[in-house]
């Protein structure tokens, strides 16, 4: 690849070792990697892996359109969690101050109130903006494909067949919960829902079952939306969601073969089993019922 505009990508990082996986490969492969790193969410490690790397505030859309654009970055990409709980807490206007084009964007969002602010309202209204300056966004797995989990038994281990019950119940719950754009994960034992998610993220929703559960033994199921866009946030699990998984006393992880990130994919398995954690990657099959790992 040559140094042309051609190579250049942008890559706005969130939290988590995900955006430093994104930038390392895209590295590899020959890109320029410039870093848009989301202030108290991304990595200080970034630097070292990015072309160049730049710090903007949350609520910073024009600084962060601005930086592509002086760059020449034509095609971006998105990885990493944000904490969207932080606009809830206190005086968070005030400490996350958007810049014009944020309050001009998220104006019917946050001020006048009369477009919603789910995941994917808010997160296309981003991608949006950025296209209008001729920025835009691809998903992640478009260059690193073998992130996406492939349909099995990842730790050689099945579930049981009350555990498969429980996967089937809560897939249909976590699908509808995806549906309404409200959260990805349930937390199921025995066919009862335990914790669901929302705006807290999966692992705050694991941690949660645990502490109504203290018998431990449930099911966490994760999937993708039935509108899942892949530019955006696409399920995602690594070695953090691991551990909270163990402490918090799960024993079976279900997520969605092809739309589910793994990071760290070696290194989740070594755990899980270790751990005695049963992980299985389904598929849904056209009618709608689970496909089991072959």
């Amino acid at each position: 690849m040559n140094d042309s505009h051609s190579s250049r990508i942008g890559l706005a990082a969130g939290w988590g070792r995900y955006p430093i996986v994104v930038a390392e490969s895209l590295r590899d492969q020959g890109y320029q990697v410039y870093c848009l790193g989301i202030k108290d969410h991304a990595a200080p490690a970034l630097a070292d892996c990015s072309h160049d790397y730049h710090e903007v505030g949350l609520a910073k859309l024009g600084a962060a359109i601005r930086y592509f654009r002086r760059n020449g970055v034509a095609q971006a990409t998105m990885a990493g969690k944000i904490h969207k709980v932080r606009f809830f807490q206190k005086f968070a206007f005030l400490k996350h101050l958007p810049d014009w084009r944020s309050f001009r964007t998220f104006y019917a969002h946050w001020i006048s109130k009369t477009k919603d602010r789910k995941d994917d309202t808010l997160l296309t209204a981003i991608v949006d903006a950025f296209a209008k300056d001729g920025i835009h966004f691809a998903p992640a797995t478009d260059f690193l494909p073998e992130l996406l989990v492939k349909r099995g038994d990842l730790t050689g281990r099945s579930p049981s067949s009350g555990q498969w019950k429980d996967i089937e119940f809560g897939w249909r719950l976590a699908k509808e919960l995806g549906r309404l754009d409200v959260g990805q994960t349930v937390a199921v034992k025995g066919r009862a829902v335990l914790a669901v998610e929302a705006v807290e993220g999966t692992d705050e929703c694991i941690r949660r079952a645990g502490l109504l559960c203290p018998q431990g033994g449930f099911t966490i199921v994760k999937v993708a939306k039935p509108q899942q866009d892949m530019r955006f946030d696409v399920p995602t699990i690594g070695m953090e969601t691991m551990h909270t998984l163990v402490e918090a006393g799960a024993s079976v992880l279900a997520v969605e073969a092809d739309k589910t990130i793994v990071v760290d994919q070696q290194d989740v398995i070594d755990f899980a089993r270790r751990h005695k954690l049963t992980v299985v990657a389904v598929r849904q099959g056209s009618l709608g019922e689970l496909e089991r790992a072959a």
